[in-house]
């Protein structure tokens, strides 16, 4: 016959403070501070202690579908283990239990309010890749070649073609792309000291596999797998790079050799664009 071992609950929870009937300063305070909100509530007829437990177990699925388990949202949530199983699977130990048909407002409250963030993934879970994925193909495609990503990341260069690859990664790699993206989606390669024919030639290789630039993809929804990336109305290639230079001509104040630089063009070939463009702008 084995005995199991309960943890103790947290001091300052209403649950140590009902079941254990602490004492202390941190669970009376607790006590009180319900006893005041059932009171206050009860005054003005919106005393709701419990409610359907669906939509709770509904988000708590959800949590799991994006690599966030539901022994990590108990700990973001200060909701027991306990609790959280029985919303999912109900009590243990009893084949006739099913999962929890009503949880308290608080305790749905709670873990309601654990959003399916990046932020909010455990370093060693596994979840799908595809947010990584478009984070390295885009800066890629702003120039970045895959060996200076490498050096960002602390790995191979290989490596990082093999993470634009996956299907699924851990958490801790897509926190540390995630990152790197922030820093890097709108800075010129060039005055990080790449060389132009580096750029060039990752430009070539994303314009080669299709890869989206940061500027197709919002910041919302550029981990999710349904989204695709914004790259706005079809234009001839001039007439992209003409935009695309008088955008840096005019906003960033770059001169025209500047742009060209930027855009990984000869000063000629910009000039091909722009007399392009003006054409284009006039017969419009």
């Amino acid at each position: 016959m084995t005995t199991e071992t309960r943890t103790m609950p947290e001091h300052g929870t209403l649950h140590r403070r009902k079941t254990y009937k602490c004492d202390c300063e941190p669970c009376l305070a607790r006590d009180r501070e319900y006893t005041n909100t059932r009171a206050r509530l009860k005054a003005y007829g919106r005393w709701q202690p419990f409610v359907d437990a669906e939509p709770t177990r509904q988000h708590l699925r959800m949590l799991m579908s994006y690599g966030i388990g539901w022994q990590r949202v108990s700990r973001m949530s200060g909701v027991s283990n306990g609790s959280v199983s029985q919303i999912l699977y109900g009590s243990y130990g009893s084949s006739k239990s099913g999962p929890t048909k009503r949880v308290r407002t608080q305790t749905a409250d709670r873990i309601c309010a654990i959003r399916p963030t990046l932020d909010n993934v455990a370093p060693s879970a596994r979840i799908d890749a595809t947010g990584t994925r478009r984070r390295l193909q885009a800066l890629v495609a702003n120039g970045w070649p895959q060996l200076r990503l490498g050096a960002q990341l602390g790995a191979h260069h290989r490596l990082v073609w093999g993470q634009i690859r996956k299907d699924i990664v851990e958490g801790a790699t897509a926190h540390q792309v995630r990152d790197l993206y922030d820093q890097l989606w709108n800075v010129d390669p060039a005055t990080r000291g790449v060389h132009p024919r580096y750029i060039t030639q990752a430009k070539s290789i994303a314009a080669r596999e299709g890869w989206a630039p940061p500027g197709a993809w919002d910041d919302d929804y550029i981990d999710s797998p349904a989204a695709k990336p914004d790259l706005g109305e079809h234009v001839d290639q001039y007439t992209a790079l003409a935009e695309n230079a008088q955008w840096l001509i005019d906003e960033q104040g770059y001169t025209r050799a500047q742009a060209a630089h930027r855009l990984g063009i000869t000063g000629r070939h910009l000039e091909r664009a722009l007399a392009h463009g003006r054409a284009a702008t006039q017969a419009a």
